[in-house]
């Protein structure tokens, strides 16, 4: 069950977006907070999610606005098996 945030305290962002929203280069915003919420300044910017153990990008489209940014980067991988 996963709780939400309480209104009167606003939405989670991290300091490092309102950063990047002045960078218009192609160099990716990188986010350590999984937490934060994707809000419409971040609309069409390209960040680079860490997970734990390395970093995933993610270009925010206009369908992500409102979710956060770990919902978009896995920290399970998959088992492999040999073949044998």
């Amino acid at each position: 069950m996963a709780f939400k945030r309480v209104k009167w305290k606003g939405i989670l962002l991290a300091k490092n977006i309102f950063a990047g929203s002045k960078n218009t280069g192609k160099k990716p915003i990188i986010i350590y907070s999984r937490k934060s919420t994707i809000t419409p300044i971040c609309l069409g910017k390209t960040f680079d999610i860490y997970n734990g153990v390395k970093f995933t990008k993610l270009v925010v489209s206009e369908n992500m606005i409102g979710h956060k940014f770990g919902e978009f980067s896995s920290t399970r991988s998959r088992a492999v098996f040999k073949k044998k």
